[in-house]
């Protein structure tokens, strides 16, 4: 979001001059990173207000572990984990945003102080999703996904992974547009090590100009 990257401001989202940090507070007792080191609330609001303290600018809230294999929790459970979190961060004054696949807990999350919405399906899990974003006129992260991490979609298989990302990202943000999404509310996402190994990752990240 820096303007001396030529890289545009997004609109709904604080003005930074420079690369915006994104701290990770994980609600789980399984994601892969930092499960069940978060799961209490008190705690998570405390490891969010430290991570602002260490340099964060923003802080992404997640009630769902997205890693392979991980099993889908409910939305009364998602939202049980995720909205005490989002409110007690809001309250103190920081950036939050919620890392989620439903546009329930979107919708409510941002009531309760979120102000970004960062969706690993790019609005592919929820039909409801992407009017929701629209409706409520919040910036949205639209991240490249090929399904859940279960069997063949754990390891993608790409010719060219750049061209293929590249093309699939953009068919996302067509879709989020016509559902009403404004285009300067649109972070995209090249959803590095989901349906991708660590020489893919490494290609987009190469290639991130493209």
């Amino acid at each position: 979001m820096s303007k001396r990257s030529g890289r545009s401001q997004v609109a709904g989202l604080p003005e930074w001059d420079r690369c915006a940090v994104m701290g990770v507070v994980n609600v789980t007792p399984d994601s892969f990173s930092d499960g069940g080191h978060w799961f209490d609330t008190t705690a998570a609001v405390k490891h969010g207000l430290d991570l602002v303290a260490e340099g964060a600018d923003l802080v992404d809230v997640g009630g769902e572990s997205t890693r392979p294999g991980a099993a889908r929790v409910d939305e009364a459970e998602e939202l049980k984990r995720v909205i005490p979190v989002v409110r007690g961060l809001a309250s103190e004054g920081v950036t939050v945003s919620v890392d989620t696949m439903r546009a329930s807990v979107a919708e409510r999350s941002l009531a309760a102080g979120a102000v970004l919405v960062n969706d690993v399906s790019g609005g592919l899990a929820d039909p409801a999703m992407i009017p929701a974003v629209a409706a409520a006129g919040a910036p949205f992260v639209v991240m490249h996904w090929r399904g859940f991490l279960q069997g063949s979609t754990v390891r993608g298989s790409y010719v060219d992974v750049v061209a293929e990302v590249v093309a699939e990202l953009h068919a996302r943000v067509e879709a989020v547009l016509a559902g009403g999404v404004a285009a300067d509310r649109i972070v995209v996402d090249p959803g590095l090590g989901f349906s991708k190994e660590a020489e893919h990752d490494l290609i987009l990240l190469a290639h991130l100009d493209r």
